[in-house]
């Protein structure tokens, strides 16, 4: 035995894992965060007609304003996982829920294009809740045997959100006007971070530091031994920073089929969800109240859909799941704009291609947080679904290209459905984790 596994004996503190009672309410507050910052992420959009005409903005500006947030709600997103990285997990997650508290407060204070566009962009901190969120639970579950059945439990907050958000507005925004809404939605924002404060830190991430410290402190062999006992992989951590250990050679491979993956997935997301009433009114002659019917039971039939790939992940691989989920949902849009023409067809077609695509994102995040070691989680993750939001961008411009180029049916297609086909494909290029693997069993 070498001093230095002989001296790691007085750093090693084997952190107790999270007691079942610390579990469950860490599962119950970050679904009540995710709910609510999705809430925010929603209502921006939602409420944007009533902030334009208010604001005095043509359509076309409005448009534009709303190009500029997401611009810069993507590049806000990415300073998320350093965060995590750094000081912690549980830190990490205050740090975005009180980013949706002030995204929801400052909205309502907005004078001007500038300050609504600077202000919004807070709001691509709360839109990283769902990083970090897989990130601590992957770690804090990892001896739970069915950790994907809860996390569906915790993505599931957003169609929650969504109805939150169509629900809220409908009550207060005669009453109380948009600015009002926002700050209706503050007051539970607020209350959350509260209760984050009394969240406890993620075992994993405690040991990573104390490997770090002793890094730091210029004991590297002792570093180096303490990181083989927890199963961290100290070479590959110290002296390369977490984007470069993304692409280094054992990840690379799986870094780029996940990120594209991500993107693609995008664009059936902002064509059938965000645009949903378009493709249906414009496209399959629907009216809008039959629209905004499947709207709503779009958003129930979801909540099913994380729970159900939650599950079913967990019995058969993550990846696998991703991929059923993601390819059916492409084919089922398929066989809705071009096979389908009686209303309940169409109602059927759609609401099983939202159920497939909306479900799998439930598995990607738990997925994605298992696939990659403990020394850059929080960073791949935040990092895969920052860039997964440019999906968004890209996929609204290139839908409004092909309208004009062709017809509503063909860009749903070529914008939409075929993407999600091509990205489930994507997911065969990624690691297969199979069921019931530890963390430190999968990648170190």
């Amino acid at each position: 035995m070498s001093n230095a596994d002989l001296n790691i004996k007085v750093h090693i503190k084997d952190y107790p894992k999270l007691t079942d009672g610390q579990i469950n309410y860490a599962t119950v507050v970050a679904f009540l965060a995710w709910s609510f910052s999705v809430f925010d992420f929603i209502l921006c959009g939602t409420l944007l007609p009533v902030i334009s005409e208010d604001m005095g903005w043509s359509t076309a500006y409005s448009a534009q304003v709303s190009m500029y947030i997401s611009i810069l709600v993507f590049l806000v997103s990415f300073t998320v996982g350093p965060i995590a990285e750094k000081f912690g997990r549980s830190t990490g997650l205050t740090v975005v829920t009180a980013g949706t508290a002030m995204s929801s407060l400052l909205t309502g204070f907005a004078s001007g294009v500038v300050m609504l566009v600077a202000v919004r962009a807070i709001s691509g901190l709360g839109y990283q809740e769902q990083a970090i969120n897989s990130a601590y639970m992957n770690e804090i579950t990892t001896n739970v045997k069915r950790k994907g059945f809860r996390y569906g439990f915790v993505q599931g907050g957003w169609p929650i959100g969504a109805m939150i958000a169509a629900v809220v507005s409908t009550l207060f925004l005669d009453d109380l006007g948009w600015r009002g809404v926002f700050w209706v939605g503050t007051i539970p924002a607020v209350i959350i971070v509260l209760l984050r404060f009394k969240l406890k830190e993620s075992p994993k991430w405690l040991e990573m530091r104390d490997v770090k410290s002793l890094w730091n402190q210029g004991k590297k062999e002792e570093a180096i031994a303490l990181g083989t006992h927890y199963g961290i992989d100290v070479n590959k951590m110290m002296g390369h920073n977490p984007i470069s250990q993304l692409f280094a050679p054992d990840l690379r491979k799986h870094t780029i089929f996940l990120l594209a993956a991500n993107i693609l997935i995008w664009f059936p997301c902002q064509v059938f969800s965000v645009l949903g009433t378009t493709v249906l009114t414009a496209g399959k002659g629907l009216s809008i109240e039959n629209a905004l019917v499947l709207t709503i039971i779009i958003n129930v039939c979801a909540y099913g859909g994380y729970l159900v790939s939650g599950a079913l992940g967990d019995r058969f691989g993550r990846r696998n799941i991703i991929f059923i989920f993601w390819g059916l949902c492409g084919i089922f849009f398929s066989i809705m704009l071009f096979a389908a023409s009686s209303y309940y067809v169409i109602m059927i077609t759609f609401l099983l291609g939202l159920f497939c695509m909306l479900g799998g994102w439930a598995t990607i995040m738990t997925y994605q947080g298992e696939s990659y070691p403990t020394r850059v989680r929080a960073q791949a993750v935040s990092f895969q679904n920052a860039w997964g939001y440019l999906g968004a961008i890209i996929s609204s411009g290139l839908f409004s290209f092909l309208i004009g180029a062709t017809n509503i049916i063909m860009a749903s297609f070529l914008a939409g459905a075929l993407p999600a086909i091509v990205g489930a494909c994507c997911l065969l290029g990624c690691k297969k984790v199979a069921p019931g693997q530890k963390l430190e069993d999968i990648a170190q």
